[in-house]
């Protein structure tokens, strides 16, 4: 069960705008996280939620997507998410923002595959200026940024390869808008003793 979802929790960048967030969903979808793993305990992070159009928008304007693809514009116009969550390191709770940085990617994987098992997807977005988004959400000095997650009803096809012989891991498109991401083969990852 866990291989099949992380098999579809890809990073989409594209979505179903019809699709609506409700702020129960996106509490649900934040309590989960409360049972990741975490250094010491500490627990140092709180989460920002969007899911109302007007911040929802506000929030997307404030990001940059696909790095990896910088001749396109994604999402494209018409699909962008329908609601954010916000990682925010709390200092108050934990003053060492980078101590804690690896317990970002575990909240964030674990919110995103709680949302994959619901049929819903997102994106991790590292893109983005802190201080920007602290000042366009009002937020108190203590909580900083640390991750963007959108979410939405995913509207884009993804398609898992291999990597190639050439060993390019970068991820395309072709000319239909398939998004193609190539992984490396489990006996290239593995070591071991011989």
């Amino acid at each position: 069960m866990i291989l099949d979802l992380a098999k579809k929790n890809r990073s989409y960048r594209g979505y179903d705008e019809s699709y609506r967030f409700t702020k129960e969903e996106l509490m649900e979808l934040v309590d989960v996280t409360r049972y990741a793993a975490s250094s010491v305990n500490r627990q140092p992070f709180a989460y920002y939620i969007a899911w109302e159009k007007e911040e929802v928008d506000k929030i997307q304007k404030l990001t940059k997507w696909a790095r990896g693809l910088p001749q396109m514009t994604l999402p494209h116009p018409g699909m962008c998410p329908t609601g954010w969550v916000i990682v925010l390191h709390n200092t108050d709770w934990a003053p060492n923002v980078q101590r804690f940085r690896q317990d970002v990617g575990i909240v964030a994987q674990t919110l995103l595959l709680a949302a994959t098992e619901k049929g819903l997807g997102g994106c991790m977005i590292g893109n983005y200026v802190a201080e920007e988004v602290s000042a366009a959400l009002e937020l108190p000095e203590n909580l900083v940024p640390v991750l963007i997650i959108a979410l939405g009803k995913p509207a884009e096809k993804i398609v898992i390869t291999e990597v190639g012989e050439d060993g390019n891991v970068n991820y395309y498109r072709d000319e239909n808008d398939v998004h193609y991401v190539p992984k490396r083969k489990l006996e290239d990852i593995v070591v071991m003793k011989k």
